[in-house]
């Protein structure tokens, strides 16, 4: 996906006057916002820093940002509405077996104050992640003789990490330690999962829902009939579907498809501000940012985050 960003040219306007600063607030998800780009929903944060999902919440809060939390969050609901109590907080969720589990996590975000839902399509089954195999990578982490080498290469983290209480999926079930997320997606997510749920989840929601996955046009427009309120471009990191299109490549054929005035988000591939820009400029209303911030928050906990935020 960054490949597909780094093909694309950007031609400048110059004698433009501008004054900075700049007011780069844009209006996302019903409301205004400081930033055009927020923190993506990311799996598993206190796997990276003790202070998780906390601390991304609090630099977007700082910044006036939007904060997506994710499913297999390891903070609950609570915790971030401590830190973030402004617009913009929306709850990613994935295609569930159990309605009335589906039915209660709607509630508790609802009441939590989250406006916005996202629903993540693409995500039926576990994807072949071969460069997560290659890596040895499992949650929590195994211990080969790569990641020893690893864990004794960057110190900071191991303490961290050894010194802090295992952390579980706190909005699925808190009593549970965190598994791998393989086996847990195998047995609780539903692949029979379908345009009539979809409609019954939106009216369930009772709000903004959007459409996250998938790069056809044509489901696109689908989505905005069946409910949702918009869509957000993205193939998850690259790393579910095989051979999946880098998102920036069909944004434009995605706005074509839905109109000027449905809400478009993009992620995947994002990796500095003339990205951001690069997908403003095809169609995108906003950017969802994962890897920087993961980094960030993995090196220095929230002063990480606020660094990569800033850059």
């Amino acid at each position: 996906s960054n490949d597909a960003f780094r093909e694309l040219e950007l031609h400048y306007r110059v004698l433009a006057g501008n004054q900075p600063p700049l007011d780069l607030s844009t209006h996302l998800f019903g409301g205004r916002v400081g930033l055009p780009f927020f923190c993506a929903p990311c799996a598993g944060a206190k796997m990276f820093h003790r202070d998780g999902e906390v601390a991304v919440a609090t630099a977007s809060a700082e910044r006036r940002m939007c904060y997506a939390l994710s499913s297999f969050s390891t903070s609950p609901f609570d915790d971030v509405r401590a830190v973030h109590a402004g617009h913009g907080k929306v709850f990613q969720l994935y295609v569930w077996r159990d309605r009335g589990f589906l039915e209660d996590i709607l509630v508790r975000a609802r009441t939590a104050g989250f406006e916005t839902l996202v629903l993540t399509a693409d995500l039926s089954w576990y994807g072949n992640r071969e460069g997560e195999k290659r890596a040895g990578f499992t949650v929590p982490p195994s211990y080969t003789l790569q990641q020893l080498v690893g864990a004794v290469r960057s110190p900071a983290w191991t303490w961290d990490y050894l010194s802090s209480p295992p952390f579980t999926y706190a909005l699925i079930n808190g009593s549970v330690p965190a598994e791998t997320i393989a086996t847990f997606v195998d047995s609780q997510i539903n692949p029979s999962f379908d345009w009539d749920d979809a409609a019954w989840l939106c009216k369930q929601w009772g709000g903004p829902v959007l459409l996250e996955g998938g790069g056809r046009p044509a489901d696109a427009g689908r989505a905005i009939k069946t409910g949702f309120s918009g869509v957000w471009v993205s193939n998850h990191g690259g790393r579910q579907l095989e051979t999946a299109p880098a998102p920036i490549d069909v944004l434009p054929s995605i706005r074509g498809a839905v109109g000027p005035s449905v809400e478009i988000i993009l992620d995947g591939g994002v990796r500095r501000g003339t990205d951001i820009a690069k997908a403003l400029a095809l169609g995108a209303d906003g950017v969802a940012v994962g890897k920087a911030y993961l980094y960030g928050l993995a090196a220095g906990g929230l002063p990480g985050v606020r660094k990569a935020i800033d850059i």
